[in-house]
């Protein structure tokens, strides 16, 4: 899953960003209110987490953005701010869940999964391909119920090319979706990549078609 974290607390989003990555998620970070709305408006996110007390636009005005736009992204909000108001005033604007500072890593690993079940259909949770089985929530994949060791980025390709079973996923949309804003990506990163998860899946009954100046394709199993 891609995560936004809008949070300016330098050491709390750090820990944040190395918690959820180790996870298999892709996790950026947003600095302030006014970086989290333009990466929101050029980019697709599964998850955001959003602190209130944020600089240049506080985390309720990004929310009331987001909501204005129709957007039914799954917010979980942060903030040092205990009160019952707070609470309803964000929950009022769209918030899906809130998180009160200071809070154990542990639990907001847990707010997460929950909000990444929540989003999906009970049937949602796991795609089933062939002889392999992906736990979306467990960040895991099984091939004839027996685990494949992927890295973050093997993991997250697997989930981006099997939620589009049967379309072309391009060269571009692999870079947005496991690099987000890192600079410089190569084009044979991404060949590296597509080769090493061949090699991991050789025993089962998928196939990753290469599109010849497009992209990949995993097509509808056998």
């Amino acid at each position: 899953m891609r995560i936004l974290v809008a949070e300016d607390d330098e050491m709390l989003a750090d820990a944040i960003y190395r918690t959820l990555s180790q996870n298999a998620h892709l996790v950026e970070i947003a600095k302030d209110g006014g970086a989290a709305v333009n990466a929101l408006m050029s980019a697709e996110y599964d998850l955001l987490i959003l602190d209130i007390g944020l600089p240049v636009l506080d985390g309720l005005e990004v929310l009331r953005r987001l909501r204005q736009k129709r957007s039914e992204l799954p917010v979980l909000m942060l903030s040092v701010r205990d009160s019952i108001q707070d609470r309803v005033t964000g929950l009022d604007l769209g918030a899906d869940d809130y998180l009160s500072k200071p809070f154990h890593l542990f639990e907001l690993e847990a707010r997460v999964r929950a909000l990444i079940r929540r989003a999906h259909s009970p049937a949602g949770l796991e795609i089933f391909h062939g002889n392999l089985r992906i736990d979306l929530v467990g960040r895991r994949l099984y091939c004839q119920d027996q685990a494949i060791d992927l890295t973050s980025r093997e993991f997250a390709l697997v989930e981006l090319l099997f939620m589009r079973v049967g379309r072309v996923v391009t060269k571009q949309q692999i870079i947005d979706q496991l690099y987000g804003w890192e600079e410089g990506m190569a084009s044979n990163a991404i060949e590296v990549l597509v080769h090493r998860l061949r090699k991991k899946l050789e025993h089962s009954n998928c196939n990753i078609q290469t599109i010849r100046g497009m992209g990949y394709l995993v097509d509808h199993a056998p």
